[in-house]
């Protein structure tokens, strides 16, 4: 994350920031550039930051598609960070597609092509670890930190190994835009220091020959390892990094099924350690399935719940909505379980199909089917008669019009809960414009990837679709686990994240009937929920840091009696939450004082 340039501002955490050189361009104040013998090197003008920041939105907008504007962003975050991060935070409605989905999408197939003019020659952007160089990670991480400046030591990193990108599949290397796009969110939403965000991509070869091929792919030209050289290099690289920066707070992400549930049983008790396909997806659309719950029309005990799809999200979220019917309806386990039907490649699945299920299916696998199976969703739901359909399947328009035509028929006393989360908007399985024409503008429709808003024809009325993105949590519990810095990630600890992000929603958003609080408040919402994660950490005795676990004793939430998670929080914690939060200097002599002791 481009830890050569940084900045600390009035906001920032108590311990003090490394010395950054003085990467501000046109707004070095004169008298400065004097003291640094670049008078007459470059323009006249001292601009004040906002000058600089609407040149740059409009060279932005100048772009002609997003690849070019990814590209822009990119640039200019590895040559001014605190103008990139101003941009971003005061226009992060309209860049965080861009910067992440849909375009990272793009930006990760491209990768190799794009690479060199994504930052200045020799800019430090994130580790590369190729396999055959894992014995030598020591050297590796040694190599890093004498790239940066002191004292810029990571707290943070995001672990990719290409081979499930999106929706996308196995892109190998070029699956390094994933850790980088995460990494900026948690910084512009929750105000991590970008200075000590680490990216990393394990680069194990991969089986997409199309890459193998390519004379300008930029990774290892060799397929991908088997299981068990695969966990060995895994361990080493993971060892390493924990001794090298002990407490760093580790997110698995985009690699494929099986090693992503592997990765997070392994590691998961012993590390501080997150997945966000599996847990905060989960958590971000149980946030939406909650707030969908209070409006459906019906009470939460009668939903019939269908997912399309079965692959290690699909099943992490139905886990998770379980364990909140479980929590907080006192549903039965085995009672709420059965409220969940899915739909994979083959159809319904179920104990008796005649294929071997893969272990993470099994939970779900249907055992009350008699000798009914189900070929296809438009059998599926026919059959289950779903008020819930959730897509998770990176299969294009799977919601077509007749399944959200018969989700709307089959749901006419009681309001459609529809949420097609596949990534990128190519995979999507259907629009929100498609979900309202179809449900009678009555639908719940929360997306993985941003929709554009909808008139309603006959009244004019603009509604806005809710999105199910998972920058609404993988920030704040980043940001919470930075702070409070717990033992573990429980799933307590996530689903208290869930029910914190929503109850961040506004009066006004409830009374429009959305699912999720407005992406323009998010840094407000992440406060709020890493308020929660640390409460939820010093009640569970997971935090380690005397200064939140003597706060939160101290000023414990109104329902801290209560025996489950509950996303509450006090005051006093979340006012020294957001005095914790980095955020860019907003001018000249903020970024300068402390580095020039003006």
């Amino acid at each position: 994350m481009a830890p050569a340039v940084s900045s600390s501002s009035a906001a920032a955490p108590a311990a003090p920031a490394p010395k950054q050189p003085l990467n501000i361009g046109t707004a070095l104040p004169y008298e400065t550039r004097t003291a640094m013998h670049i008078k007459g090197l470059v323009p006249s003008a001292v601009e004040d930051f906002s000058a600089q920041e609407t040149r740059a939105l409009e060279q932005l907008k100048a772009k002609g598609t997003d690849l070019e504007k990814y590209i822009f962003l990119s640039w200019l975050r590895n040559t001014n960070i605190d103008l990139f991060y101003r941009l971003v935070i005061h226009n992060l409605k309209e860049i965080a597609p861009i910067i992440y989905t849909p375009t990272v999408g793009q930006a990760c197939q491209e990768f190799s092509h794009i690479y060199p003019f994504l930052a200045p020659p020799n800019t430090v952007d994130g580790l590369y670890i190729p396999l055959d160089e894992v014995d030598n990670i020591d050297e590796i991480l040694s190599n890093y930190r004498a790239s940066v400046p002191p004292g810029c030591v990571p707290e943070t990193t995001v672990i990719t190994d290409g081979s499930r990108i999106l929706g996308l599949g196995d892109l190998g290397m070029n699956g390094m835009g994933i850790p980088v796009g995460k990494l900026q969110l948690y910084v512009a939403a929750a105000g991590l220091d970008p200075a000590r965000c680490l990216p990393i991509v394990l680069d194990f070869g991969t089986d997409n020959a199309k890459y193998r091929d390519d004379p300008l792919y930029l990774g290892l030209r060799r397929e991908r390892p088997d299981d068990n050289e695969f966990y060995a290099a895994t361990d080493k690289v993971l060892t390493a990094l924990s001794k090298a920066f002990p407490g760093i707070f580790i997110q698995f992400e985009d690699f494929n099924t099986p090693h992503a549930f592997g990765l997070l049983d392994r590691w998961r008790n012993s590390t501080l350690c997150f997945n966000d396909d599996i847990q905060g997806t989960g958590s971000v659309i149980l946030a939406g399935f909650i707030s969908a719950i209070r409006l459906a029309g019906i009470p939460a005990q009668d939903h019939r719940v269908l997912f399309v799809g079965a692959g290690s999200a699909g099943v992490g979220v139905a886990k998770q909505l379980v364990d909140y019917l479980v929590i907080e309806h006192k549903i039965p386990e085995e009672k709420a379980k059965a409220m969940f039907w899915f739909v994979d490649s083959r159809g319904m699945i179920t104990a008796n199909r005649g294929d071997k299920l893969a272990e993470h299916k099994i939970y779900f696998a249907r055992h009350d089917n008699g000798s009914t199976q189900c070929k296809d969703l438009a059998d599926t739901l026919e059959y289950v008669k779903p008020t819930a359909l959730i897509g998770l399947s990176t299969i294009y328009k799977a919601f077509n019009e007749k399944i959200l035509t018969r989700m709307s028929q089959l749901n006419a006393q009681n309001r459609p809960i529809i949420f097609p989360l596949s990534n990128p908007k190519t995979k999507a399985e259907c629009t929100f414009e498609e979900a309202m024409r179809c449900t009678d503008n009555r639908v719940l429709f929360a997306s993985g990837t941003a929709f554009p808003e909808y008139k309603v024809p006959e009244t004019g009325e603009v509604r806005v679709p809710g999105q199910g993105n998972n920058m609404y949590v993988f920030p704040p519990i980043g940001l919470g686990a930075k702070l409070a810095k717990p033992k573990r990630i429980t799933d307590s600890l996530i689903f208290a994240v869930s029910k914190s992000l929503s109850n961040s929603l506004s009066s006004d958003e409830i009374a429009r009937g959305e699912l999720y609080p407005r992406i323009e408040r998010i840094r407000e919402t992440s406060a709020q929920i890493a308020a929660a994660f640390v409460h939820q950490a010093v009640r569970e005795g997971l935090a380690q840091d005397q200064f939140w676990i003597d706060l939160v004793t101290a000023n414990p939430a109104s329902s801290a009696t209560s025996t489950s998670p509950d996303g509450s929080y006090s005051k006093p914690v979340l006012e020294e939450v957001l005095k914790r939060m980095w955020a860019p200097a907003e001018s000249a002599h903020q970024l300068l004082a402390p580095k020039l002791k003006l």
